[in-house]
């Protein structure tokens, strides 16, 4: 099924650093208490904040920026290596009141929406498995979402991202947890000034939603040498 797509261009935007390839895709809930106050807001000149695209709850695409263009919707962040996470990647925002509001599950048009989007991203660009993230894995200090209601694992199926598909044993030499959080692409110190607590929650949200303590265990060991396996 293909969804509709409407143009709500958005003047919140700029150049891309000459030379940069787009190899991240950043998903996002708007936060707010409807699908109109989210896109009036990433179409103020005033917010100064932006995404390449909008999904609301039917599946309506609603595009703002061009994808060669930088969006301002990922703000202080890190990845692999990598502290200025809008110059190479694409975001999109999906209509949700979010913790704040009502953080509701996503709706199943939603999230066809998103896979259709998200494909057709994937077939234009180098954006491997692992660079496909929440905003709460990029900037796990300042932010939740899209949140342990978002169907990850059901993206993965679908080409979009990656899923454990069953926790390996925990790691046997007890190498440290943040060290192999660093090397799946997790910001920790000296690159980022961020505890590991908050960066185990992002991790749990992400891969382990059914429980987001921030507390390291084994199941969490288990998943993340899945993980690392399957990109090392």
């Amino acid at each position: 099924m293909s969804h509709r797509t409407v143009i709500a261009s958005s003047p919140n935007f700029d150049d891309r650093p000459r030379g940069t390839t787009i190899d991240m895709l950043v998903l996002h809930y708007t936060g707010m208490t409807s699908a109109d106050a989210a896109i009036d807001r990433l179409c103020d000149p005033a917010a100064k904040v932006s995404a390449h695209y909008t999904i609301d709850t039917k599946g309506c695409v609603y595009a703002h920026v061009a994808e060669e263009k930088r969006a301002w919707h990922a703000g202080a962040s890190f990845w692999a290596g990598w502290a200025r996470v809008n110059d190479r990647s694409i975001g999109i925002e999906l209509v949700n009141p979010g913790h704040e509001c009502g953080y509701v599950p996503f709706s199943d048009d939603q999230v066809d929406g998103l896979i259709e989007l998200a494909g057709g991203i994937l077939s234009r660009h180098p954006i491997q498995a692992r660079g496909v993230v929440g905003h709460s894995d990029i900037a796990p200090m300042r932010k939740a979402d899209p949140g342990e209601l978002f169907p990850w694992q059901r993206l993965a199926e679908s080409g979009i991202g990656l899923w454990p598909a069953r926790a390996a044993v925990p790691c046997p030499d007890g190498a440290s947890s943040a060290i192999r959080l660093a090397a799946y692409g997790y910001g920790l110190p000296p690159d980022v000034d961020v505890p590991l607590k908050a960066v185990v929650a992002a991790f749990q949200r992400h891969f382990r939603p059914a429980r987001v303590d921030g507390r390291w265990d084994a199941e969490c060991d288990g998943l993340l040498n899945a993980l690392l396996a399957a990109i090392l």
